[in-house]
């Protein structure tokens, strides 16, 4: 595991994010989502895939070999939301509404890391970033660093990823899905569940899921969250691409 914050770390995935390469995950923080079905974490990882997070909670390291993630440790550092949805926090919306500031699977990756303050909340992470920004060791808008020690970072731009759900019934969906490299073998069947093998290791991850349309929401055993989406007959999901088998 990388140690984080070091100006050749930073070399290191500006270089390495530029190329297209491995996915990113920073690991072991404490995590404010700003998402109240989701919740805060005390201790778990976010993973990137492009401009979006693609898996939030605990659990995640470890399939960071099986991705071939790049992996910064956050021990002691709290990630939050560079932008809080102040009716959300305020409790004006349902629960059940899914607001596109939170660090959830599927919003764009913004978020600032900071040193962790023992029983802080969301809101008063974000003003204490706000007031100080140089407080912060890392910001990530839309998956790239911007801010390093309070400077700039001049890294390549990703294009904002969107996704039209449509109304598809989760029936068609059901079945075993395989990655291209024939590594990952995702079970989803019809109770709702997912079964996953890896590297031919049976049960290696296992939880629960919904479809809306053409997206689908994992919350895992573990207690990690991911998702993916269906598109043109393919599941994308974490940065693999499935075929139906």
């Amino acid at each position: 595991m990388n140690t984080p914050f070091t100006p050749e770390l930073l070399e290191l995935i500006t270089t390495d994010r530029a190329a297209g390469h491995r996915p990113l995950l920073f690991g072991n923080a404490r995590i404010i989502t700003g998402d109240s079905l989701i919740g805060d974490f005390d201790r778990g990882d976010v993973l990137l895939g492009g401009s979006r997070v693609v898996g939030v909670g605990p659990g995640l390291l470890t399939a960071a070999d099986d991705d071939g993630a790049l992996v910064i440790d956050c021990d002691g550092y709290v990630i939050v939301p560079v932008s809080i949805d102040l009716a959300q926090l305020s409790g004006l919306r349902p629960s059940s509404f899914r607001s596109p500031t939170a660090l959830v699977p599927g919003n764009p990756a913004d978020f600032a890391i900071l040193p962790a303050a023992a029983g802080e909340s969301q809101s008063a992470a974000v003003r204490r970033f706000l007031a100080a920004p140089d407080l912060a060791l890392t910001v990530v808008v839309d998956g790239d660093i911007r801010l390093w020690d309070g400077h700039p970072v001049e890294i390549a731009e990703h294009a904002a990823q969107t996704a039209d759900a449509s109304a598809a019934p989760a029936d068609r969906y059901l079945g075993t899905w395989i990655d291209e490299n024939d590594f990952v073998h995702q079970h989803l069947t019809a109770d709702g569940r997912y079964d996953e093998t890896r590297g031919g290791r049976p049960h290696a991850y296992q939880g629960s899921y919904w479809i809306t349309g053409d997206r689908i929401d994992y919350r895992d055993d573990l207690g990690f969250w991911a998702f993916g989406e269906f598109v043109d007959g393919t599941l994308q999901h974490a940065g693999y691409t499935f075929h139906r088998s």
